[in-house]
């Protein structure tokens, strides 16, 4: 880490830069964050129109924010993988794969959340 010996503001702004680039870059790198994040630019003002009362918009719109922040550490961990190494390996697949889980049990998360909330409730 470069930054390993500074502290306070200097550190806070130097990590905000750093999130930026990180954000910045799985936009232009990953379609599918891309995709994800078009989702929550329509379903969050939705959340903030249909949602009755703060605590149903913020679960609304929280379970649409954990879809990007599973799908930055899921695009981190291919990443990783693939600056390892391009070869078939059962264990980069495996990591690839369930980074996927994760990304799609986050979107499950999300539709029932927005399904018990606005359908059923």
């Amino acid at each position: 880490m470069a930054d390993q010996g500074t502290s306070g503001f200097k550190r806070i702004y130097n990590a905000t830069g750093y999130s930026l680039a990180g954000l910045v870059a799985t936009y232009k790198n990953e379609a599918a964050f891309r995709q994800e994040l078009l989702l929550v630019a329509i379903l969050a003002p939705i959340a903030i129109w249909l949602g009755e009362g703060m605590i149903e918009k913020v679960l609304l719109i929280s379970s649409l924010m954990l879809i990007l922040i599973v799908e930055l550490i899921n695009s981190a961990i291919e990443s990783t993988i693939d600056r390892i190494g391009r070869e078939q390996h059962e264990l980069s697949g495996r990591a690839k794969d369930i980074g996927s889980a994760a990304v799609a049990l986050s979107l499950i998360n999300a539709v029932v959340i927005w399904v018990l909330l606005l359908i059923i409730d």
